[in-house]
């Protein structure tokens, strides 16, 4: 009997996870691997994150929560805005969230109907293009580049053909680690509200930034969902938790379709988040290590052949043009790995357009790695 699948074909892989499990089984194999494919902070969650779990792992039952988290979590997310964007946004509209993949999901069934035209920036997050075509929402890949450093801008939108129902912005943003400034998100805040147009600010990558803070759409932007996770800054990955700022039109809608497709956040998990706000110098520090493999790669990268960076002004990537490389990333990236160790993420993961010459290197691991792939690269590429 056959049996109809209904996402066939249409649904791309998070090639960036398949990558991983390459270099895991080159690493189950024997051989060495450099991870610098995966966006994943290394080390453990922040001290005092670890010692609240193992306290509500004794103290508590760790129950269902309400479906939009725990009041006293949603209340330290607004006091968060408070101290770090000068916005009073009230805990009411805060969902927390099983991570921003949570949150991406939630906010695309709340705001936009099947047919819905929604623009993404390419390149750009991928799971962007699949989550909104699962659930058949029409996804619009729009090219950027140098000229707008690598992000989204009104005039971009305006030369974009048809209605736009949608659009999503991340900054910083992932792959090229490139930001809006103030005046910028501003100026597409107001394009969105003008023309009707739902924005979905994707902020998970904010409290990782080298040439300034990162402007969030809060306070500028009231019916804009804003996205953002204790994955990166916070380090908390694997605990599976972000949340979300919910415009106060969609309010109900994402605590209705919470309570059905995930009932709750994960309870340990906000449990221990609690005490991640309290944790800014550990993190900060670790945001410092950041930046000097930033500077590292920045500077090694290209005596390995690989000349042409994207800005990387926060998050922890450089994107790199390969086109007097290869027009075959996949390909490129297979034969690195396979060659030096060093695993990275082909740039067709990120872009429909130009990816098949492009591609993303994580600095999100240790020092001494980045410094060991650049030597490694540098001997290869000779």
């Amino acid at each position: 009997m056959a049996f109809h699948n209904a996402l066939k074909g249409q649904i791309d892989p998070f090639i960036v996870m398949d990558v991983m499990r390459a270099a895991n089984e080159r690493a189950a194999a024997g051989g060495d691997v450099l991870h610098l494919e995966v966006g994943q902070p290394s080390g453990q969650a922040p001290a005092r994150v670890l010692d609240a779990a193992r306290s509500a792992l004794s103290s508590h039952a760790l129950g269902y929560t309400d479906a939009l988290g725990l009041p006293s979590l949603r209340e330290r997310i607004s006091g968060h805005y408070r101290q770090t964007y000068g916005v009073a946004v009230a805990p009411e509209r805060i969902a927390v969230t099983t991570g921003s993949s949570g949150a991406f999901v939630l906010a695309f069934l709340a705001a936009f109907p099947k047919g819905a035209r929604v623009a993404v920036a390419a390149p750009g997050y991928p799971a962007y293009r699949n989550i909104l075509t699962a659930l058949g929402i029409e996804c619009v890949p729009v090219a950027v580049g140098e000229q707008s450093r690598w992000q989204l801008t009104v005039p971009i939108l305006e030369s974009v053909p048809g209605r736009l129902d949608g659009v999503v912005v991340a900054s910083p943003s992932n792959p090229t680690g490139s930001m809006l400034s103030a005046a910028e998100l501003a100026e597409l805040a107001v394009w969105c509200e003008t023309n009707q147009v739902r924005l979905v600010s994707d902020e998970i990558y904010h409290g990782i930034t080298y040439e300034g803070a990162a402007a969030s759409a809060a306070g500028i932007a009231p019916h804009a969902l804003i996205v953002n996770s204790f994955s990166k800054y916070y380090a908390m990955t694997g605990w599976r938790l972000g949340w979300m700022v919910v415009p106060t039109d969609l309010a109900r809608e994402v605590e209705c379709l919470q309570q059905n497709l995930f009932i709750s956040p994960p309870t340990l998990s906000q449990l221990a988040a609690e005490a991640v706000f309290d944790c800014t110098d550990e993190l900060d520090a670790r945001v410092a290590t950041y930046r000097v493999n930033r500077d590292i790669l920045r500077e090694e990268l290209p005596k390995a052949g690989f000349n042409r960076l994207a800005p990387s002004d926060g998050a922890f990537y450089l994107y790199a043009d390969l086109a007097e490389l290869t027009n075959d990333s996949p390909e490129f990236c297979k034969r690195m790995l396979a060659e030096t160790g060093v695993a990275v993420t082909p740039g067709t993961d990120f872009d429909p357009f130009h990816g098949s010459r492009t591609l993303r290197f994580s600095f999100a691991g240790a020092t001494a790695d980045m410094v060991e792939a650049a030597k490694r690269l540098k001997s290869w590429r000779r």
